[in-house]
Order: C-alpha cells, then structure tokens, then sequence
C-alpha cells in the first residue's frame, strides 16, 4: 500500500476562529460539495467533534456507492480531522488547519490517502486522484472565499428565516448557504414535520399554515413552485403550475399579514418571463406584462404577495431569470446530451436568456434579505444575457464537445407545444440596474466563466 499526500492552501479574509467556526456550522460540507458531482449528504450523526460521523452518496462513473467519515480529531479554532470508515481509498485522511496571518486567515485542507490494490495501479493512478482533488479543492476554497466576502459585506446579527421549496435546486442550494452565515433557517414541509429539523406544515389547497405558535420570524423567503418547463403544457399541468404558485404564495401572505408581529421581509419568487417573449428589448421592473401564459402565471403570482405588502412587510418579488446548476434546471437537462455535443441552437437561436449562476443567485437572496432599500420587482439576472446559440456554444467550448446541427423550431413545437414557443423559442433580455445599484457585487457575471466554475473546467 503505497502512501500519497495532497495540500491546498489558500487565504481568506477573516480570522482563523471565523473561518473555523463556519467550517463547524450545520451545512458546511453540502456548501462545498461541488455541483458537478453528484454526490449529496444523505445521514449525520454529531458535528465536527470526535465521534460526529458522516454518510454521503457518490458515483463511480454511474456506479453509487456510500462514503462514511468519521471525525476523529478537533481543536476548536485551530485544527479538525476527519477519517474515511467505509469507502473507495484504503486510507483517507483530511485534516482542516487554520492559522491566523498578517493577510488573513490561513486555510491548509491535507489529504493524506492510499488506494487499493495500489500495487496493481499505474503510477499514474494517485497523479489522477490528486488532480481531481486539485480541481475539487480549487472549487471549495474559490466559494468558501466568496461566501466568507459576501457575508462581511452584510455583516447583521443571525436572523430567523423560514423558507418554502427548501427541497427544490435552489432551495437546497439557498439554506447551506444561510446556516454556515450563522443564520437561523426553518422550513415549510407538506409531509408531516420533524420539529428537530425546525420543518413547520403546510398545505396550500386547504389553506393550512399556522405560525402563531411559534417565535417570530424575521424574514419568509417563498420559493415553492411547479416545475413550469418538465413538458408539453397540457390543460391540467397549466392549471398545476398556476395553482401551485398562487395557493401558496397567498396563503404565506395573507398568513404572516395576520400575525401580531410580522417579519420585517417578504421575498417571494417570480420570473423574467413575467415580461414574456420581449425580443431584443431590453426590460425593466417598470415594464409591463407581456401576453403569453408565463406572463400571466408571474402576474397572478405577484398579486398574489400583495396581502403581505398592504400589511407594511417590505415585500421584494424576485423575478428570476434561468438559473444554472449541473444540478437542475436548464444547465442539467442540457448537460445530458454533453457525451454525445451540444445542439449548435434551438429554432434560430437569436433569443435571448436572461442567465445566472446558481452561487450568484443564492447570494442575491441573502443580499436582498440585508438590504432594507430593496423592495418591489426586482430582476435577477446577470448583467451580461446571451442568445441561445451563444448559450450552447460557449457550453460546447468549456466541455470540448462538438456542435452538433440545430434543432429546428417545428420539430420543438411538435414535441411540446407551446411550451417550447414560450420556454425554449421564445427570450427576454433584462436590466439588472436595480439590483446592482442596491450594492450587489456579482461572483461571476460572465457565462464562460459561470460555466467553468460550476463544472469545475478552469481555463
């Protein structure tokens, strides 16, 4: 069994007690996980004291399998360790040390591990494991040094936040992000709740929500929706997409308008499409509704906050543009032709899309939480939208996949019918002018570079 070693070190702008602390926060690891890989927290036991043990599911290729750690070694502020139990390495050790510099707080993350049957591998084999832990780490440090910015630039005491659509892709990217913030993060369920997993019950078609048994909260941030692009658009699946956003966005409003101490903001989910196929305008919050279904459906939605609003909650409608994540959306549907190369566009591919990274988006959330200016539709996007085809091309260059010849318009709409006229036909291209003069600062604002990030492709 032949012995290998792996080092990153990187520096971070805070203290070596700050940083550590973070590392110890309820959603750390699910922080630094990146996005490309599939793999995804499924059991815990403890913290990072000695004794707190994790479970992850990953893959071998297609393959899954379960990873255990467990930690094995912790001096708060200065040092933690974690050892593989059960997994793919004959050995693994992590150790997390931290140390304070005139620069900043030192990071060093140490892997020392060996392989299996090493004796049988090529020497290349630990040159391959340990760049994939360059590319990993690369990853981790990059975001670990943005979230660390972002929450000195909204420095506030811990807030109480309840969130609907947790679960979903952007929900579960958004509370990882909260918790290691120091954040105080509760969840609506439709299942019946686990209270130590602060998850409250609710039910939208029979108007079920009661929050007057608990604590106030300081901020609601509504996200549950239906998936609006997962088919053809039939009469049922219309009147499911707009139920499921008007239900429950009237029900949190109208409830938390009631309560005797309401929270101090409302964010609620809208969508770019709120201003339907614009072409190559370019819109603002003070535009109008287009006249397509999406356009309706985000009409009805925002109405639907207006309780909240009358009652004096500073009410911030977030209309979303596509958001990118290798784990879902968009990004992911597309993703799964990338072994094969990428459509070169979609009908003439001149539509725009109004774009932005799943790390940005989370972000803005928590910039809009913390900045008592914002209020009313807000766009969010990044500054920078690009057509279809400069979509699938700049996708094709990051991965090194060939372009293959486009999709036409009639076949789409054979397929799925006006949802590929509104969804994937049509564009909008919008103006973030709002949002950045609210003090936003973008992580990646550039799509080649989102990309590469999000799929681990440095240049």
């Amino acid at each position: 069994m032949t012995d290998s070693a792996f080092t990153a070190r990187s520096l971070f702008p805070c203290t070596a007690d700050e940083l550590y602390t973070w590392h110890s926060r309820p959603g750390a690891l699910e922080r630094l996980i990146p996005p490309w890989e599939k793999t995804r927290v499924i059991a815990r036991e403890g913290g990072i004291e000695p004794g707190g043990r994790v479970t992850m599911r990953m893959y071998a290729g297609p393959v899954p399998y379960n990873w255990h750690a467990r930690h094995v070694m912790n001096t708060p502020g200065v040092v933690f360790q974690d050892i593989q139990e059960r997994g793919p390495f004959a050995r693994w050790t992590h150790t997390h040390c931290f140390t304070d510099t005139e620069e900043g707080a030192l990071l060093e993350d140490r892997i020392d591990y060996a392989l299996r049957g090493s004796f049988l591998l090529p020497a290349s084999a630990g040159k391959l494991v340990n760049r994939t832990l360059e590319r990993i780490f690369r990853y981790r440090h990059d975001t670990l040094r943005s979230d660390i910015e972002l929450h000195n630039r909204l420095r506030t005491q811990p807030l109480r936040i309840l969130i609907s659509g947790a679960s979903g892709v952007l929900g579960s990217a958004l509370r990882p992000l909260l918790t290691t913030g120091g954040h105080d993060v509760w969840t609506l369920v439709r299942r019946p709740p686990d209270r130590s997993k602060q998850e409250i019950h609710w039910d939208p078609p029979s108007g079920h929500l009661n929050l007057t048994d608990l604590p106030p909260f300081d901020s609601i941030i509504h996200l549950a929706g239906d998936n609006i692009g997962g088919g053809r658009w039939t009469a049922a699946k219309k009147r499911k997409i707009i139920e499921s956003r008007v239900q429950g966005t009237g029900l949190i409003a109208r409830t938390i308008a009631r309560l005797p101490v309401p929270p101090r903001v409302f964010l609620t989910a809208s969508a770019v499409g709120f201003y339907g196929n614009c072409l190559d305008c370019c819109m603002r919050e003070e535009d109008q509704a287009g006249d397509d279904f999406i356009s309706d459906v985000c009409g009805l939605w925002e109405q639907a906050a207006r309780p909240a609003e009358d009652r004096g909650i500073r009410t911030v409608v977030m209309r979303i543009g596509v958001v990118l994540t290798p784990r879902g959306g968009a990004l992911q549907r597309l993703l799964s032709t990338a072994p094969v190369g990428f459509p070169r566009r979609f009908g003439d591919g001149r539509q725009f899309i109004s774009w932005i990274g799943i790390n940005d988006m989370i972000s803005v959330i928590l910039h809009a939480l913390c900045t008592p200016s914002l209020h009313g539709p807000v766009n969010i996007a990044s500054p920078h939208p690009v057509t279809n085809s400069e979509l699938l091309q700049t996708l094709a260059r990051v991965l090194h996949r060939p372009l293959l010849p486009p999709i036409p318009a009639g076949v789409l709409r054979t397929m799925l019918g006006q949802m590929a006229e509104e969804v994937l036909l049509g564009g909008c291209r919008v103006a973030t002018d709002k949002l950045q003069q609210s003090g936003y600062h973008f992580r990646h604002d550039d799509l080649e570079q989102t990309l590469r990030h999000l799929l681990g492709r440095s240049t």
